[in-house]
């Protein structure tokens, strides 16, 4: 057969310009060919470093993967605790204003991740009594990782050794022994996660010799068995007894306090306080009222409440929302493209997928997730009709114009575009003060321009941003013990205007999930450093609108004190904190 003929057909589809869809639809073939640069790449010395330090940390991690082992602890800190002294040894002043930045990006990382390893063996320890023999089983599975063939007769002590450990514990636990009441719901659910970690890690360990090696399974095969029975009816009893529930969809959450979350706001590179943050959020708050107020009367409604449950009744039909993702998508795509405010390559415009959140997805994300790909909430036919009513509420088309461009362009996919291809070495140092904040800072400044075409969609931005305010408030009083998650999803409902059912899957996947402590206030926080930082830019005539933007995403994630910095072309002081609102 004459391939020839096929192969130039095939060869003309890939590179002429669809014919069938426009370039509004879909990419046209030259968006994928390589482009020369405006500029030829800067030579820099500790991008180099970064690269072998993260392949190395890689390969430690891929072989020390027991959460909560101690062999793991030690061997990180010892890896930055290694990678410190190497830095050390680079002197600051020698360094252009690149590797400033990477020198001290990397120094706080490190600081940050010693801190953190301590900070978790610290919160391991406070629950050692409800974890029996937790450190002996972990001993296990961290041995097969060192390649160690395990001794069956050895291993059967040490699990039947657990299991008698462990059932000591639960006859205290149901006798309800003083010393036990001492633990507060939070700190049971730790321990709960924990010996779920280690179950997880004993099951891979033991199903790695038994029935290969005759012995092993001999010994092993009824103590491991026992074990992993009476760990999960412990896992049951502290649910039950200690964390006072065994419901999926209740929110513990687990505070760190006052002076862990100063620790965190100092690698953040954040010069406030907790209480001062809250004052913050307290006037952000209270402006985005006035507004919606303003909108309100525009709609013909004396409350704000009331024009925004008039919002929430214009949604798409069921099956429907994935058109109109497309359509707002674009309308965005448009706006900041014709306004010449930031670049958006061609390739970026549609090298991303939609997928739809599953019912399950959706009781921890109720509205939009993105990055890479978008994700869609929206109603479900397995849903309970209460459910479908509130997804279908909380996603209408006033909500889900905001939110699209969060999520695609100019928001994350636009930033996870350029985090791949320029300094993608800072992929290691992402903040939420920079991911989300940039995100977020477009809804801002979109709304400053004008970008809401009628009061509706301005109440539908409007929520969005009351959202976030709130989140400051609601994530940094839980922490430090002011707020409880239940008053959380109160806070959300009474002063923002939350469906019950979505304003608990905020909070529940702010306080169960693995967010850091800072990340729900930093998207307005990061969001008011880079509006603070515009107007020191664009505003001042320094820079324009796509210098600005365009200069923000070639620099790569960081904390936005250090987006300043490169922005003004120096930085003297590693130490510097700036000050972004001392209003």
């Amino acid at each position: 057969m004459n391939l020839r003929p096929l192969c130039a057909a095939l060869l003309t589809c890939l590179v002429a310009p669809s014919t069938v869809l426009s370039n509004d639809q879909t990419i046209n073939a030259q968006a994928w060919l390589p482009t020369p640069e405006d500029h030829a790449p800067t030579p820099q010395r500790i991008a180099p470093l970064l690269n072998r330090y993260q392949a190395d940390l890689y390969s430690l991690l891929h072989i020390h993967d027991i959460e909560w082992g101690s062999g793991r602890a030690a061997a990180l800190d010892a890896f930055y605790q290694a990678w410190q002294e190497r830095l050390g040894a680079v002197e600051f002043d020698t360094l252009e204003l690149e590797d400033r930045i990477d020198w001290t990006l990397w120094r706080d990382e490190l600081r940050n991740q010693r801190r953190l390893l301590g900070f978790q063996q610290q919160r391991l320890q406070e629950v050692l009594p409800l974890l029996p023999s937790i450190e002996a089983v972990m001993a296990l599975a961290e041995a097969r990782r060192a390649l160690a063939q395990a001794d069956g007769q050895h291993s059967a002590e040490v699990l039947e050794a657990a299991r008698a450990e462990t059932e000591r514990l639960r006859k205290n636990i149901d006798a309800e022994t003083t010393e036990l009441s001492t633990f507060t719901p939070a700190q049971a659910q730790r321990a709960v996660r924990i010996l779920n970690a280690t179950l997880t890690s004993i099951r891979d360990w033991h199903a790695h010799q038994d029935g290969f090696d005759p012995a092993f399974s001999y010994w092993t095969r009824e103590p491991f068995k026992a074990y992993v029975e009476s760990t999960e009816a412990l896992i049951k009893d502290i649910q039950r007894k200690l964390v006072h529930s065994d419901d999926t969809e209740v929110i513990i959450g687990d505070p760190i306090g006052r002076d862990a979350l100063l620790a965190e706001l100092d690698a953040a590179r954040i010069p406030y306080s907790p209480e001062r943050l809250l004052t913050i959020a307290e006037r952000e708050l209270a402006w985005c009222r006035k507004e919606m107020r303003q909108a309100a009367k525009e709609m013909g409604f004396e409350r704000w409440q009331d024009a925004l449950e008039a919002v929430k009744q214009d949604s798409p039909a069921p099956g429907r929302q994935p058109d109109l993702v497309v359509q707002l998508a674009d309308e965005a795509i448009h706006y900041v493209t014709e306004n010449q405010l930031v670049a958006v390559p061609m390739l970026s415009r549609r090298d991303w997928r939609m997928n739809m959140l599953s019912p399950q997805a959706q009781l921890e994300a109720p509205f939009f997730l993105g990055g890479e790909d978008v994700w869609v909430a929206y109603p479900h036919d397995s849903m309970p009709q209460h459910k479908k009513h509130m997804a279908l509420r909380g996603n209408n088309r006033h909500f889900s114009r905001a939110v699209v461009h969060h999520e695609l362009i100019p928001g994350h996919h636009l930033q996870h575009f350029y985090n791949s291809r320029y300094q993608a070495h800072r992929q290691l140092f992402a903040t939420p003060f920079w991911t989300e904040g940039w995100a977020l800072y477009w809804e801002m400044l979109l709304y400053q321009r004008g970008f809401a075409q009628s009061p509706e969609d301005r109440i539908g931005m409007l929520f969005w941003r009351s959202h976030r305010a709130a989140r400051i408030q609601f994530s940094l009083a839980f922490h430090l013990g002011k707020m409880s998650p239940q008053q959380a999803v109160d806070f959300l409902v009474d002063e923002v205007g939350h469906e019950r059912e979505n304003a608990a899957a905020e909070v529940r996947r702010s306080f169960n999930g693995d967010w850091s402590a800072l990340y729900q206030a930093a998207y307005m926080l990061g969001g008011l450093q880079f509006i603070a930082l515009r107007k020191e830019m664009v505003d001042s005539g320094r820079m324009s609108d796509l210098q600005f933007h365009d200069q923000i995403l070639r620099g790569g994630p960081m904390p936005v004190d250090l987006v300043r910095a490169r922005l003004q072309g120096q930085l003297t002081d590693p130490d510097t904190r700036w000050r972004f609102d001392d209003n």
